[in-house]
């Protein structure tokens, strides 16, 4: 399974309001009608097959409108299953329907009256009839209900998670009106788009997701090089485990959609999931967000989220976001020096100005300051995203971090259970500073990992050699360990080798 957990650009310039409303609005309205709904589904589902049997086992029966129409429609949309209603040899439905087998034809109109009587009731009742979408007979106001209505825990709990991540950079981005407004219509394509592709169904369709899948094509267009933390979890023998990695959005995002492609187009409806509305979604969110950049829209939205916010924002913060948003890094480097000389510790100004150097490809100054990020992001404990500056870093060609941080990161791993990683990263910074104190205890770290976590008894009795022959000072509980660590590899693993 794989699962997005946050990306680079979460840090907005103002709280997305808009984004916690449409999220609470989900939440309150599924928590009012679940249950409600889950009544719906077996009420009217029970209903509809009923009316569906009995048409086809008597197809001369006269039926209202309402009942003709969704008769109608499911023949047109599945006329193998319908022909095989029809037939005296099919399985019993329910036990209704083994009644029905022995109803004398007389009475055969009065049951239909009753069915359909149910079926206009149930109408004017279940919300799944009056609020979600069901593409044979739309309602204008579904286009709009059925998006803030959800199936269940894990269907709210997705769509609402995949909404916060897309949607706060895109409210910050649009801002507090043209943001929700786009949010809306791509719910709406998103079903429209569906019952092109499922004119005659008769299943009920809701849930955000098509809206989120709008804002996922979005994010594709303004933030295609944005990178998305993922974690890929695997289920093993009643365990888990999880990988965690880093893609930029231009990888992913096609991935996804073309995913859903595939699966409109080969599973239909069958899937239980309107693949087509994510489809529709997406495209339609693409294609706005080129639009809105292209004449102009956003960068007016822009501008009067800006006028709002600057009086909060440093000026020279302002003023290097402007430089580097029309490509001018030279201009955004001075203010951002002049910024940091008073507030060292700025993450802001510190980002910032790598951003600078990577454009001016200034290799040393940018690897400076995703050195100086990297040992900002340690100190406030952002262990992930200091994690990702250090990779940046040596991507960058950066070879050696300062070693409080190095380790810092290196215990990090450790204890996110990445032991071959945490055993590396620790065998470089020993190696990288061969003569500091920390170099043993670092060394000794990596035997350990390579020894109780990765079982690779060579490659810790290598290090634990190297760890004691280290020209670095030795503490007295490392030498301990060192040599209790040796005697034990050399006990077990020697003779073996010598055996062989």
């Amino acid at each position: 399974m794989l699962i997005p957990v946050t990306h680079e650009n979460m840090q907005g310039r103002r709280w997305p309001v808009v984004t916690l409303a449409i999220i609470l609005l989900n939440v309150v309205f599924f928590l009012g009608t679940h249950w409600s709904l889950q009544d719906d589904v077996r009420q009217i589902g029970t209903v509809k097959v009923h009316i569906l049997v009995f048409a086809a086992s008597h197809p001369n029966l006269q039926m209202t409108p309402e009942a003709k129409r969704l008769v109608d429609n499911f023949e047109r949309d599945h006329p193998k299953t319908f022909e095989q209603l029809t037939s005296q040899n099919r399985p019993v439905e329910d036990a209704w329907d083994a009644q029905m087998r022995m109803l004398d034809p007389d009475n055969a109109q009065e049951v239909m009256n009753d069915l359909c009587a149910q079926y206009a009731q149930l109408q004017k009742s279940s919300i799944l009839e009056r609020f979600a979408f069901i593409p044979s007979q739309p309602h204008a106001f579904a286009y709009l209900t059925a998006n803030f209505l959800h199936g269940g825990w894990l269907h709210l709990i997705f769509n609402m998670w995949f909404l916060w991540l897309a949607g706060t950079i895109l409210e910050d981005t649009w801002g507090r009106v043209l943001y929700p407004i786009f949010y809306l219509g791509a719910g709406a394509l998103a079903l429209l788009f569906h019952a092109m592709m499922y004119p005659n169904s008769i299943i009920p369709t809701l849930g955000a997701s098509g809206a989120v899948a709008g804002l996922m094509g979005a994010f594709l267009v303004r933030f295609p090089k944005t990178k998305i933390q993922m974690w890929w979890i695997l289920f093993l023998l009643f365990k888990f485990r999880v990988y965690k990695f880093r893609a930029p959005a231009y990888a992913l995002l096609p991935l996804w959609v073309g995913i859903e492609f595939l699966s409109g187009a080969f599973l239909g409806g069958s899937s239980g999931v309107a693949h087509w509305a994510h489809v529709g979604g997406f495209l339609f969110g693409a294609g706005i967000a080129m639009i809105l950049r292209m004449t102009g829209i956003e960068q007016k939205a822009d501008q009067a989220i800006e006028a709002k916010v600057s009086w909060t924002a440093d000026p020279r913060i302002v003023q290097a976001t402007d430089a580097l948003g029309q490509n001018q890094p030279d201009a955004a480097i001075p203010p951002l020096k002049n910024l940091i000389s008073e507030q060292p510790d700025s993450i802001a100004a510190h980002d910032l100005l790598a951003k600078a150097y990577g454009k001016k490809q200034d290799i040393p100054a940018y690897l400076d300051e995703m050195a100086a990020l990297c040992r900002l992001h340690v100190n406030h404990r952002e262990m992930d995203t200091a994690l990702q500056d250090y990779e940046d870093f040596t991507r960058a060609g950066g070879q050696k971090l300062h070693k409080a941080i190095w380790m810092e990161l290196c215990r990090h791993l450790e204890r996110e259970k990445n032991w071959d990683r945490a055993a590396r990263e620790y065998e470089k910074l020993a190696k990288a500073y061969p003569l500091d104190r920390l170099s043993v205890p670092a060394l000794v770290s990596a035997a350990r990992l390579q020894h109780k976590q990765l079982f690779n008894s060579t490659e810790a009795l290598r290090l634990y050699r190297e760890a004691e022959a280290s020209p670095a000072p030795h503490l007295d509980t490392d030498s301990s360990a060192i040599r209790a660590a040796l005697q034990h590899l050399e006990r077990t693993l020697v003779p073996q080798v010598s055996q062989q």
